[in-house]
């Protein structure tokens, strides 16, 4: 039986459409890639049996000359699962989310706002492993100042369930030492982080040409 022959609601790429990729098997997924089959049996029956034979981890991984060498497969075929398999990979590597080890990352992270000249304050949101959930910006302020309400940065942490936070603004003014301003502002952001169970981590000044970490220079409010 063809594909076209089957019920709407077994047809691969109609379900597809309908609820979704995350909704099909392995062997539906391999069906649509397939799209024919051969005599006697269809692109859902070609996609059973070789999952039947080897995994979907298996078939992505074998050599062009073995996987064209498979029956229902040819060139053309495994061309197209290859590059299908091969997108995905790059894909998967693409949205990776980025772990935050060190100040000089967020610096390179942030590297947008430290030619800005209004004052950019910016807060990254952790998850539990220092992963970035969401990069977030508090404010934009004057030509030499900043407004960081601590609702405004502990607010979006609550919403997005961040574990911990990394606060970043910028200095126009190109020094890229904390303010008595600055030390004020983080010891009042780091006692509420405290009631709220969200650790600040830092908060990192930056320049056009450098950055401090007031952790790093032992300033960080306890």
């Amino acid at each position: 039986m063809k594909i076209q022959d089957l019920p709407t609601f077994m047809r691969p790429r109609e379900k597809l459409v309908r609820s979704g990729a995350a909704t099909l098997t392995d062997h539906e997924l391999l069906a649509i890639l397939l799209r024919t089959g051969y005599e006697g049996k269809n692109a859902l029956d070609v996609a059973k049996r070789l999952l039947q034979k080897r995994t979907i981890v298996e078939l992505a991984r074998l050599p062009f000359p073995e996987l064209s060498s498979l029956k229902g497969v040819g060139e053309t075929r495994a061309a197209l699962l290859i590059s299908s398999l091969e997108i995905a990979r790059r894909a998967e590597e693409a949205f990776q989310i980025p772990t935050i080890t060190s100040p000089k990352e967020v610096f390179h992270l942030v590297s947008f706002i430290k030619n800005k000249r209004k004052e950019h304050f910016l807060a990254l949101l952790l998850n539990v492993r220092q992963q970035l959930i969401r990069l977030e910006t508090i404010s934009i302020g004057t030509l030499d100042a900043s407004i960081a309400h601590p609702r405004d940065v502990f607010g979006p942490a609550l919403q997005h369930n961040a574990s911990s936070v990394i606060i970043v603004h910028n200095h126009p003014s190109g020094d890229s030492g904390p303010s008595h301003e600055d030390l004020i502002l983080t010891k009042r952001l780091k006692y509420a982080g405290k009631i709220l169970g969200i650790n600040l981590i830092d908060h990192i000044i930056v320049a056009d040409k450098n950055y401090t970490s007031m952790k790093e220079q032992n300033v960080l409010p306890e």
